[in-house]
């Protein structure tokens, strides 16, 4: 029978750690982004024996009163391992609580540094806290000893536990690293990359340098280096190892900087995907379905507010509503509280009432505002939780929300497509022009739309416009390609991919062939649509067709956006013209 591990107690755990050979050192690279250099390393301290991880044994010497004396020793562990001839610099974490504690004294760090022989400015202390920071203003005093003598401070983990804009702003670090959180799938989190992206404003503006910690995929790193950050960590760029490393991945350099990343969008209506029918929640009376009218009139009574009183069963689940002025009528006309008053309320009830769960979210709920059954102007509706009668929202605060939102969206994103509008196609050919990144600007439209939209009608004719937005989408490269809907039947992709004369004809080629289940059998037959033309006279129309017409962008040729967008309508009004499906714009602009 195999032993079982001996369980020491948390004192003789700490113990062995102090001991020589207890701790064991490995270092992390970190990248400098313009050149792919390995610039320094983060040490880390490990356990050398049992099954402890880090955390564990800070937490077991923090209890015990003895967290300086353990990162004393991991600082003296990770000295004497570093190859200082090859690492670049070194990264040390220290708590802000040892350092407020007094258990970290700043002489005491230096002379630990010092026994490395390297000149202190070698060395960078993060600074890590599990806890809030009190006294930001000792902290920054400790700190000021250890700059006197040469050492740059980081903040550790910003995004991420305690460390925040007091600290920040207070102790004023060399560098701030930006926790995992933040930058894991980064290229994917349109939220993340909100934030990230104020973050550099605010380490511009304070004269800090940012590394981005977590970085595990290339697309990842595109958008890093895209946002100006300067430095990264991790496992993509280097695994913690024993050895310090001068190494960068060949295939890294690659892949690194080919082309200038599509930053992710949230592709939702709404600026506020948190907003549920909670948030419209309010709390109201109800009645149960053996009540009688003359309960629900007395209801009324007490409520004056009250648009709709819900009626539910009798575990509260909703049946109905009753609606204030409908019932107001019923109940006004003679001998009805005679012969109304004790029959029960369901008989003066709408069944079947408009409902959202807490949960659900106001971009979901604008689904409402679109259904033919209207009853949420007078009634409301009513809001369960766990399908249970939880309160009742106004059509009206549905209503000014939804409104608010789409008004918001609508500058940024088109509200048919949900693809990004003028203002991100601006900001997106802003950014390629400043990056001299090459790119081709395609300028997308549909011919003979209107006969088709007059003869259909708007409902079909945004099924068509909807196809031309997935097409597009299909055959872009969404990491490379930037796909845009400028406004109606007139859409925009920035190309970066090599092959973009290739997506081109197939964008064209499919859109041809499947909006042709978009006609009637018999226009499909004839091939052509009848209506009028814009001077009123009768008219045949050939079917509707997509053409492209693309301006290159060479680098150095445009300066402004408005540049690009005025050369691409012209190639789209030449391949209307020339009644071709693409027309490339010759690249020298003499032409």
């Amino acid at each position: 029978m195999p032993a079982r591990p001996i369980s020491l107690p948390a004192a003789d755990v700490l113990d062995a750690a102090m001991r020589p050979g207890g701790l064991r050192a490995v270092f992390q690279p970190i990248i400098h982004l313009e050149d792919l250099r390995v610039v320094a390393h983060e040490g880390l301290m490990r356990p050398a024996h049992g099954r402890l991880t880090p955390l564990q044994l800070l937490d077991i010497a923090r209890n015990a009163g003895r967290l300086g004396e353990l990162e004393t020793q991991a600082a003296r562990t990770l000295v004497r391992a570093f190859d200082f001839d090859r690492g670049g610099r070194l990264l040390l974490n220290l708590s802000a609580h040892a350092i407020l504690q007094g258990a970290l004294r700043p002489q005491q760090i230096i002379e630990s540094l010092q026994s490395a022989g390297r000149d202190l400015s070698r060395f960078v202390i993060e600074i890590t806290e599990r806890d809030i920071v009190e006294d930001v203003g000792r902290l920054a005093d400790a700190l000021g000893y250890l700059r006197a003598a040469g050492i740059r401070i980081a903040l550790d983990d910003f995004g991420n536990g305690h460390s925040n804009f007091e600290l920040w702003h207070e102790l004023g670090p060399e560098y701030v690293k930006l926790d995992r959180y933040l930058i894991h799938e980064i290229a994917q989190s349109p939220g993340r990359l909100s934030i990230v992206r104020a973050l550099v404003q605010v380490a511009d503006s304070l004269g800090t340098d940012l590394i981005a910690e977590g970085v595990e995929h290339v697309q990842d790193l595109a958008i890093i280096q895209d946002l100006g950050i300067r430095y990264a960590q991790g496992y993509l760029l280097g695994r913690p190892a024993e050895r310090a490393t001068e190494a960068v991945p060949d295939d890294l350099r690659l892949a690194s900087r080919e082309k200038l990343p599509v930053w992710p969008r949230s592709g939702r209506r709404s600026s506020f995907p948190k907003v549920t029918a909670a948030h419209l929640l309010i709390e109201a009376p109800f009645i149960t379905d053996d009540a009688s009218n003359f309960d629900a009139e007395q209801l009324f009574r007490q409520h004056p507010d009250l648009q709709a009183l819900p009626v539910v069963d009798g575990d509260q689940r909703p049946l109905g509503l009753i609606n204030r002025r409908v019932f107001n009528e019923r109940m006004a006309v003679p001998f009805a509280r005679e012969l109304l008053g004790r029959k029960p309320c369901i008989k003066l009830m709408h069944a079947s009432p408009i409902m959202a769960d807490v949960a659900q979210n106001i971009d979901a709920m604008s689904e409402i505002l679109l259904g033919e059954d209207q009853r949420y102007l007078s009634d409301g509706f009513i809001i369960t939780r766990d399908g249970r009668y939880a309160g009742v929202g106004t059509g009206e605060a549905l209503v000014r929300r939804v409104t608010e939102l789409r008004i918001e969206a609508a500058r940024y994103a088109n509200p048919l497509t949900l693809l990004p509008g003028n203002i991100p196609i601006a900001e997106h050919i802003a950014r390629l022009i400043e990056a001299q990144q090459p790119f081709m600007a395609a300028y997308c439209d549909l011919n003979h739309f209107k006969p088709y939209n007059d003869q259909y009608g708007y409902f079909r004719g945004d099924r068509m416009i909807r196809l031309v937005a997935s097409t597009l989408l299909r055959h872009a490269e969404p990491q490379w390609d930037f796909v845009g809907h400028v406004g109606g039947d007139d859409f925009v992709v920035l190309f970066q991919s090599d092959d973009w004369e290739r997506r081109c004809r197939d964008m064209v080629g499919e859109f041809n062939a499947a909006s042709l289940a978009l006609f009637d059998e018999s226009d499909r037959t004839r091939g052509v649509l009848e209506g009028e033309d814009r001077a009123g006279r009768y008219a045949t129309f050939p079917l509707t067709t997509l053409t492209i017409g693309v301006a290159p962008a060479s680098r150095g040729r445009f300066t402004t956006a408005e540049e690009v967008a005025s050369q691409a309508a012209a190639a789209k009004r030449q391949a209307k013209r020339l009644n071709v499906g693409l027309h490339v714009l010759d690249a020298d602009p003499g032409h």
